[in-house]
């Protein structure tokens, strides 16, 4: 299939020009909107929602239809992956995700095996699916859990506060971790690459707890298997590039480390300064981030202030993606996403037409040359 119309996002992703900023926000399909938990009422259970093409479709598409976003997101979830490997995926009310059946014996571990992708066959039909109902409009977005975070849910059963059961592990039979790590990164690496061979034109890793380790931890038991994702996913399909992202929450110390895995872009969460970041790592890749998800619950005047303050934070420079430093909350005003997507959009187009006219009016010197369109954004 051609690129999509809007093709913004793919190119900031690849750290080339655009005529304003990107914007897309995880979890952009969610509870937040009306129209969403409609359709979760109508499916009757989160996982048949995720697990029906029309509805995972019909969610997918939501805020697009509300808001001039610049790229769609598979409606999934991370925990699909640990669900094919048999672990017993369910959701208990107010608890959250769980398993039945969460790795706490060596034997359960040894026996954990790459799961055929037959068994998520449903998120497959629902990239294909999404991605025909965009008709070309915008880019669609696959993702993955990173071989930590997944591993974390696995043996812990479920969310937690201190991941006992883990560190546990890893601080006393490592090599058992590396085995559940090296099958999850065999498994995204799988996964990610039959989302973009069914449309996926894009792809980001989620390492949602890897920000809760110690920095030689976070390089052998998280960066150790980015890596090997980064590797192993397939960066082209029907002769055009698919950036990968990678984002690890409470991860802006390693940023360095991430940059120099060869990913395309890296996330921030709203905790890292994206001018330091941009100046430490933004001549390697792009850069998708950070506003505070709580600044969506102020007012449209503070919203508006905030997403301003990011752009002229970042500069006006190409290879920067607007989102969230992390999932959008549930409790968040839709009216104030609608302020922060016309704002992001008008502000950069305002700061890359500002760079432009500052170039124009610029006196050359002897010898010099006027600079070319591309030339006129750069990236330092």
């Amino acid at each position: 299939m051609s690129r999509p119309n809007n093709d913004t996002l793919l190119r900031a992703l690849m750290g080339e020009p655009t005529d304003y900023t990107p914007v897309w926000l995880m979890r952009q399909a969610g509870r937040y909107l009306p129209e969403y938990r409609e359709t979760r009422a109508r499916a009757g259970s989160f996982l048949d929602l995720c697990k029906s093409q029309s509805f995972a479709t019909e969610v997918t598409l939501q805020p697009l239809a509300r808001f001039p976003l610049d790229a769609a997101i598979l409606f999934s979830d991370i925990l699909t992956v640990p669900d094919a490997m048999g672990l017993g995926l369910y959701f208990a009310e107010g608890e959250g995700p769980r398993f039945e059946r969460p790795l706490r014996s060596a034997e359960a571990i040894r026996a954990l095996q790459v799961p055929p992708m037959e068994s998520l066959q449903y998120v497959f039909d629902a990239v294909s699916g999404i991605r025909k109902a965009l008709q070309n409009s915008v880019p669609l977005i696959g993702f993955s859990g990173s071989p930590f975070t997944l591993a974390c849910y696995m043996i812990e059963g479920g969310g937690s506060d201190d991941f006992r059961n883990v560190k546990a592990l890893m601080y006393s039979q490592p090599e058992l971790l590396h085995h559940i790590l090296d099958i999850n990164a065999r498994t995204v690496i799988d996964y990610l690459n039959t989302q973009i061979e069914q449309g996926a034109q894009a792809v980001m890793v989620f390492d949602t707890w890897g920000g809760a380790l110690s920095t030689p931890a976070y390089r052998e038991f998280s960066l150790r298997y980015l890596q090997q994702i980064v590797d192993g996913v397939i960066r082209t399909h029907d002769g055009e590039a698919v950036p990968l992202v990678l984002f690890t929450k409470g991860g802006g110390q390693w940023l360095d480390d991430i940059a120099r895995t060869g990913c395309d872009a890296v996330g921030l969460d709203w905790t890292t300064d994206i001018s330091l970041a941009r100046a430490r790592v933004g001549h390697h890749v792009a850069l998708q981030g950070n506003l505070d998800p709580g600044a969506l619950m102020g007012s449209p005047e503070g919203v508006a202030r905030e997403a301003r303050r990011v752009l002229d934070d970042f500069g006006p420079y190409h290879g920067h993606v607007f989102n969230l430093g992390h999932g959008i909350s549930q409790f968040t005003p839709h009216d104030n996403v609608r302020v922060l997507v016309s704002t992001v959009h008008e502000h950069s187009r305002a700061m890359r037409a500002a760079q432009a006219f500052s170039y124009q009016q610029a006196p050359l010197l002897d010898g010099d040359e006027a600079p070319d369109e591309e030339s006129l954004i750069v990236r330092v």
